[in-house]
């Protein structure tokens, strides 16, 4: 084998090692960053009244249907994003989940997501302000630590109750999952 000869194998050899290189390098990539969905538990929403006829007017059947509206908007963004796995809340029977005041449960929320298997625990509380003003925030939880990962919060003044729903479909849309979709 000639010194030419000898050279350009070598120089076949590197570029063969690098394509291969290349090809590792991009598998592995795409393996580090396929990461299993977030296991998160979306619990019912819940309503905190501060309107004039809040400590009067109990919460109605209209109320309920419009937050289980809200909490199934949120659910249906979240699993369609593909970050997220849901997890069945309907078996927890915890004080605080029956009596919808998880937002208030002073590190509760933790223990009763751990036991369902899921990673994160997600809250959304509407504060009626008036019967036609209210304010949506939804809190995502660590169920390792109880503790808050993240909260998004919209002052809208959307409308009545019917429009709840509404108001978690912008918040998913404009802020929870914006920077998912860049």
């Amino acid at each position: 084998m000639t010194v030419v000869n000898w050279i350009a194998a070598v120089g076949r050899a590197r570029v063969v090692l690098y394509a291969c290189t290349l090809l590792c390098a991009a598998s592995a990539g795409e393996t580090a960053f396929a990461a299993e969905p977030i296991k998160v538990a979306v619990y019912p929403f819940e309503l905190e009244d501060f309107s004039a006829a809040g400590g009067v007017v109990p919460t109605n059947a209209r109320d309920a249907r419009y937050l289980a509206e809200a909490t199934a908007e949120a659910k249906t963004w979240l699993a369609e994003s593909g970050k997220y796995a849901l997890v069945d809340t309907a078996a927890v029977q915890d004080e605080p989940a029956r009596t919808h005041t998880l937002h208030a449960c002073q590190g509760c929320l933790g223990s009763i997501t751990r036991t369902l298997g899921a990673d994160q625990a997600v809250i959304g509380l509407i504060t009626r302000i008036s019967r036609t003003e209210y304010t949506l925030l939804i809190q995502f939880y660590d169920a390792g630590s109880g503790e808050p990962v993240s909260r998004y919060f919209t002052g809208l003044r959307m409308g009545a109750d019917d429009s709840w729903p509404r108001g978690v479909t912008w918040l998913m849309k404009n802020r929870i999952l914006a920077k998912d979709r860049d």
